[in-house]
């Protein structure tokens, strides 16, 4: 038996998990440029105060947009570790 309503919102999610990967590539690709430019000038891997400003800034859009903005918190501060990551393997060369 075929579900038709159900494969369309499959489908819609499908979709979108797509683009949310090639949206977290894209901003990896940036961030990565970002760690690079801080190795090369002695500037810190982490930034707290932009860290905070940034999850400030998506909790009110998380809100305005109905989602959980402790979901989002959390889902930012997981990218956010793993770039602080990836910006202190640059700047350990």
């Amino acid at each position: 038996m075929t579900d038709d309503v159900l494969k369309g919102y499959r489908k819609s999610i499908d979709n979108i998990d797509a683009a949310l990967v090639c949206l977290l590539a894209e901003r990896f690709k940036i961030t990565q440029a970002v760690g690079a430019h801080k190795a090369h000038t002695g500037l810190p891997a982490a930034d707290p105060g932009r860290e905070e400003a940034q999850i400030t800034r998506l909790r009110q859009l998380s809100e305005d947009a109905e989602l959980d903005p402790e979901f989002s918190e959390k889902f930012l501060r997981f990218i956010i570790d793993e770039v602080i990551r990836h910006h202190r393997a640059a700047a350990a060369g």
